[in-house]
């Protein structure tokens, strides 16, 4: 009798093992595919540099690089550029500002009361990194300064090292969205929670880049570029892919996929152009 009893407990525990196992698989395959557990990221990877974005910064970081691709200025001008709004305002449009400069506003912080414009044009995002460049240019070899440097000349900041933290970040991003590193940006993010509209993909990307060839053909953008100016554009999308429900992004034989989570991957994507895809409307 004690023996059988001592065999029906050895059931029972299997049993219940059994089912708590089968009770784990199923929690982590739920949890795998639950997309409210999505950390939602931005990643330049460039040689042994890693630096991560949060997706409005990235947006934000892809509107100031396009901006120097757009005036011809180099990688090293973004970097400076990345660096700068980091600092200021962690890459996000504030509209407010702090002691030393209570009516700083925008990316940069830039003051009204300082000439860079009036509170509405700090305000805009292209205003203001154009404005930042301007007086970038004005600095004469600001290219072969030390980034920090640099920045300070433009900026005249009270803490004037302080830039130098973030030029990890700024070349790594500066690197992928100007095209001088191919499929460098990745973006981890959930499914579209709304519809693409190829109109309002189209006017930012001409506001960042300027005439640039482009035509819609249903709910894509084809834009005609190669090269460096191929991957800025591929890149800029997929920094943008969640305020604009980008789905995916094609480009000289790599495409990215937002549902994959893979990273570019080879594909049959054709030279010479970039084709952006638009969500259709959330899944149902």
């Amino acid at each position: 009798m004690a023996r059988r009893r001592g065999l029906r407990r050895s059931i029972v525990l299997v049993l219940a093992l059994t089912l708590a196992a089968g009770g784990i698989y199923v929690a982590v395959a739920l949890i795998q595919r639950s997309e409210t557990l999505v950390t939602e990221v931005c990643t330049a990877v460039v040689g042994s540099q890693t630096a991560e974005l949060a997706t409005d910064q990235a947006a934000n970081a892809a509107l100031i690089t396009a901006v120097a691709v757009r005036r011809g200025m180099p990688a090293r001008a973004a970097t400076i550029a990345l660096a700068t709004a980091m600092q200021e305002s962690k890459l996000r449009n504030i509209d407010h500002g702090d002691q030393a400069g209570p009516d700083s506003r925008g990316l940069f912080q830039q003051r009204p009361s300082q000439g860079w414009g009036t509170e509405e044009q700090v305000m805009d995002p292209l205003h203001a990194t154009n404005a930042f460049y301007d007086a970038l240019e004005k600095i004469a070899g600001y290219d072969s300064l030390e980034i920090t440097d640099a920045a300070q000349q433009v900026q005249r900041s009270a803490f004037p090292r302080a830039y130098a933290q973030h030029e990890g970040m700024g070349r790594a991003f500066a690197s992928a969205l100007t095209g001088q590193t191919p499929q460098a940006l990745d973006c981890t993010l959930r499914s579209p929670d709304s519809a693409g509209q190829t109109g309002s993909l189209i006017d930012e990307l001409m506001a960042a880049y300027g005439a640039v060839s482009v035509v819609a053909d249903g709910g894509t953008v084809v834009v005609e570029a190669s090269g460096g100016q191929a991957w800025s554009v591929a890149q800029w999308a997929v920094a943008n892919a969640k305020e604009l429900s980008v789905t995916q992004v094609d480009v000289e034989g790599r495409s990215w996929n937002r549902s994959s989570r893979n990273g570019w991957q080879e594909s049959g994507a054709a030279g010479g152009k970039v084709t952006v895809t638009v969500s259709a409307g959330p899944a149902s």
